[in-house]
């Protein structure tokens, strides 16, 4: 893919020297030195828990550094908030969705900002506002739509609207196009060149080092909270990139596969349906099994998975764990039926940020480590110590509260939670999304591994490389419908996206 030519001009905008920050038991930067140049994009690349979004908060007044000087058109700062670092002309688009859902996308998006008549905001010129930036973007949804009812790709896209509002000099991307289709981050790429051009300087955070190559000007590296190197994207390639991220030479993607399926189901579904929404549809999962679910944004296979969890109720079909018919009204009976379910979105259904690690890991099991009502606290540490072992989940103590860890280890947490609660099928809802390729490569590890226990693995996933690398079968998806069953061996991304589309026959 080839990238524009560098604009001419290339001042440095926003300059890091020695910059530090430390939380409770954990250096999570520790001297870092950064430069940006305006009218460039340079991307910042590491694994969870590199320093990528302490940095981050920083730059945009969120956190304050405990040492260093940070720099920001020629002149030392340090930003009170991030309401202050917006006011100079510095914007973020956050990973971790900052929406607020029960008011609409306008409301989103100049939230603080409403243009005003007199003491009233004045709703007309708001949402004329908002449409034009959601034209911008491409998003083809009414500025008087409630967040809350738009999807996650919708809802990042949003995001990046509200960020894009405040024409901004310095825009922060936290991992933009982990929730896009390529028909949407092919539309934020050219918003990106656009700004470029205009000499916007853009910080580009993304753990899809592939999709870097037409936008990324230069590229940094963070380890464990220390710069490790910059370079110019071109003089450098992703395997150089990687290596340096996690500190040795990862050779393949993907885990060699030690699992193999057997004839046994585990779980049979016959002409479930839920109207309007998918079905009537039926598939089997076998013992030992990967089963891949494929499909476009909306297709359905969340809808799918958490009506077979019981957090949706269908209309009519029939499950069967087994040759045992089964009637799942609720997560709670799915839990008692060794049925589990790993939502896309961790922190609002799959974590309670505010406890600790061990408290997490042992939440779905709090019976095997409590007698008579009460909690048996170093039997819930020793079996959260265990699963921290196991899973590798990178905690300065099993006592940290979970919201302090990165994506990748809040992710291992809620996988050992279902580990430690005896689970007999998994469903992994986007399971890597906003995830380093380390972290990718200890999590495809885990589900082989499940798989080889005799565990039934489901992996919703809108990667094709990923469902192909880590699945046995791939169950493909088009408007609430399973339009093929593909043996991933004999299949290709070509042939998954053809019965995406809604083909009948290849």
């Amino acid at each position: 893919m080839q990238r524009e030519p560098e604009p001419p001009e290339c001042e440095d905008i926003l300059q890091l020297k020695g910059v530090c920050k430390r939380f409770p038991g954990v250096v999570a930067l520790d001297g870092i030195n950064l430069d940006l140049r305006s009218g460039e994009v340079h991307a910042v690349c590491g694994e969870n828990g590199a320093g990528k979004s302490t940095l981050m908060k920083i730059i945009s007044g969120q956190y304050r550094a405990d040492d260093g000087v940070v720099t920001y058109q020629g002149k030392p700062v340090q930003f009170a908030s991030a309401l202050e670092a917006q006011a100079a002309g510095i914007a973020i688009i956050h990973q971790e969705l900052n929406l607020v859902p029960h008011l609409s996308v306008a409301e989103n998006i100049y939230l603080a900002r409403e243009p005003r008549r007199g003491p009233f905001v004045d709703y007309r010129k708001l949402n004329a506002d908002a449409r034009q930036c959601l034209q911008r973007i491409g998003l083809n949804v009414s500025p008087t739509t409630l967040v809350g009812a738009l999807s996650i790709a919708q809802q990042q896209m949003v995001e990046i609207a509200k960020a894009l509002s405040l024409n901004a000099r310095v825009l922060i991307m936290d991992e933009p196009t982990s929730s896009l289709t390529e028909t949407e981050t092919a539309q934020l790429f050219r918003i990106i060149k656009e700004l470029r051009a205009g000499g916007v300087a853009i910080v580009y955070i993304s753990h899809r080092l592939d999709e870097m190559a037409g936008i990324v000007d230069r590229v940094t590296v963070l380890r464990d909270g220390r710069h490790i190197a910059t370079s110019d994207f071109a003089a450098t390639t992703i395997n150089e990139i990687v290596a340096r991220m996690v500190g040795r030479a990862l050779d393949d993607a993907y885990p060699p596969r030690e699992s193999v399926p057997t004839n046994d189901i585990l779980l049979r579904v016959q002409d479930l349906q839920r109207t309007g929404t998918f079905g009537p549809l039926s598939f089997d999962l076998r013992k030992g099994e990967i089963l891949g679910f494929a499909g476009l944004m909306g297709a359905g296979r969340t809808e799918v998975a958490r009506a077979i969890f019981g957090a949706e109720r269908p209309d009519s079909g029939s499950i069967m764990l087994g040759d045992t018919p089964v009637s799942i009204g609720s997560p709670r009976e799915a839990i008692r039926h060794g049925v589990a379910y790993l939502s896309e979105d961790r922190k609002k259904d799959g974590l309670a940020l505010s406890m600790t690690v061990s408290a997490n890991i042992t939440l779905a099991n709090v019976g095997g480590v409590s007698s008579r009502g009460f909690l048996r606290f170093a039997d819930e540490a020793s079996v959260a110590e265990r699963y921290v072992r196991d899973l590798g989940i990178r905690t300065p103590t099993v006592r940290q509260i979970a919201r302090n860890l990165s994506g990748g280890n809040q992710q291992k947490i809620v996988i050992g939670k279902w580990l430690y609660r005896g689970s007999r099928i998994l469903f992994f809802d986007e399971p890597t999304r906003g995830i380093d390729v380390g972290a990718k490569y200890a999590i495809y590890g885990l589900m082989d591994r499940l798989a080889a226990d005799g565990v039934g693995v489901v992996l919703i996933s809108s990667e094709l490389p990923e469902l192909l690398g880590m699945t046995d079968r791939i169950a493909v998806f088009h408007e609430g419908r399973i339009t093929a069953v593909l043996d991933t061996k004999q299949t290709s991304q070509q042939e998954i996206l053809h019965y995406a589309s809604g083909r009948s026959h290849a």
